[in-house]
């Protein structure tokens, strides 16, 4: 020993040796008893972006025992503030740490998985970003604002292996379900049109006036924009008044079309492709697959079953159910003892607990990125004919359209320097 000397030596290893003679007491909630989760067993989550419906979501997260929500970005300061008070005001403490800069949330290795509840506009960036930085994801919808976008979303997942659900939660609810399975089953007969409960398609290409810039710390106004084009501050965008804004929003197909198309894709059992002909109307579309079958998009002439609705018609019935968790069924001998259902379209509770599993196992979620991203390339699809008011024909395997160079430009969208997907 260069240092110090034999009997110091003898002296500091003995008092090792006592304290690890010492009988060891372990918290009964490190071992996962008395109801506690093992942290071994824990997921833990931070959040980019949380708003009025990413505080639903964390909401849910935060009941799950197996869940430590540790951290939050958010360009506002007063919505990063309110996280932390909800989180600390439920573990008892004052552990969340927030930051302004999604990146410090990012780099943390301690972090498992993220809830990401941006505006849509960050949805597809953020989702990228988190699974490069080795993160699982589960990101609010509408998961992406272009077709481009779509494919880079699934795409990234596949190469990075992460597991991500899309906030798309009425896949995971028990009338939808129910809804599906008799389509899958048969017993509607021979299915030949679903319809989609969409919001009116169009979006507004104005500026609103400007105002002025708050303090960075405040609101981070360049950042909030993103990859999209600049435009001057107004209060009214960052207080959710972005939405129905072209360069923020996708249009009233997507807002609802985004859960409802997805819906239909699920039941009709076709995620893995994509309508070939869209004829735009003054409501919405009807597009049509290549084997016939027919998927309406519109905003009315609904039933009253909830917003978000869905139909599903065969040669032999069909059923229409919505929100509500209520439903329509024809022939009524069609129903069953299990088809009575209380939970609303809205609650993503058992949704983020299918994403939580997933976390754990690895398996993919019943709104994965593979699956979302073929949901929204539809919805994108529709709304460029819609826009352009003229029939188009698609190609669903490379995803383009044929003969028209106009609605093919209109796959993407320009991205404000840095920002790439």
């Amino acid at each position: 020993m260069r240092t110090g000397n034999r009997r110091d030596f003898f002296r500091s290893t003995a008092a090792a040796g006592a304290t690890l003679a010492l009988p060891t007491i372990i918290p009964a909630s490190a071992l996962g008893r008395d109801g506690a989760v093992a942290p071994s067993e824990r997921i833990v989550l931070g959040g980019l972006g949380i708003g009025p419906r990413g505080t639903t979501d964390l909401k849910c997260f935060l009941k799950n025992r197996d869940v430590q929500f540790v951290a939050v970005a958010d360009l506002q300061k007063t919505r990063r503030q309110a996280v932390k008070t909800l989180v600390d005001g439920t573990y008892g403490n004052q552990d969340c740490v927030i930051y302004q800069d999604m990146y410090d949330v990012l780099g943390r290795d301690d972090i498992d998985a993220l809830l990401i509840a941006t505006g849509d506009r960050w949805h597809t960036m953020a989702s990228i970003l988190a699974a490069k930085a080795g993160k699982d994801v589960y990101c609010e919808k509408p998961c992406s604002l272009t077709i481009a976008e779509s494919r880079a979303l699934a795409d990234a997942y596949r190469k990075y292996g992460r597991v991500y659900q899309a906030g798309t939660q009425r896949r995971t609810i028990g009338n939808f379900e129910f809804a599906k399975d008799l389509v899958r089953d048969g017993r509607l007969g021979k299915l030949h049109t679903v319809h989609a409960n969409t919001r009116p398609p169009g979006t507004s290409h104005h500026w609103l006036p400007a105002e002025p810039e708050p303090a960075k710390e405040d609101c981070d106004w360049d950042r909030w924009l993103g990859a999209c084009p600049w435009r001057p501050y107004n209060s009214a965008y960052v207080r959710g008044g972005w939405r129905g804004h072209f360069d923020f929003h996708g249009g009233g197909i997507l807002e609802w079309g985004s859960h409802t198309v997805d819906l239909c894709q699920w039941a009709a059992g076709r995620d893995d492709t994509a309508p070939v002909r869209y004829v735009p109307n003054q409501d919405g579309v009807e597009c049509f697959y290549a084997d016939g079958l027919k998927l309406v998009m519109r905003s009315e002439g609904w039933m009253g079953m909830g917003t978000c609705s869905v139909r599903y018609e065969g040669d032999e019935g069909w059923i229409e159910t919505g929100d509500s968790g209520n439903f329509i069924l024809e022939p009524a001998s069609l129903r069953t003892q299990q088809s009575v259902f209380h939970r609303a379209g809205t609650d993503p509770t058992t949704h983020i607990r299918n994403f939580l599993d997933c976390v754990k196992t690895r398996a993919l979620t019943n709104a994965n990125a593979a699956v979302v991203a073929q949901s929204h390339v539809v919805c994108h699809a529709a709304y460029i004919a819609w826009q352009l008011g003229r029939e188009l024909n698609f190609d669903p395997v490379n995803e383009e359209f044929r003969d028209d160079d106009e609605a093919n430009r209109m796959r993407s969208r320009a991205m404000r320097e840095p920002w790439r997907v």
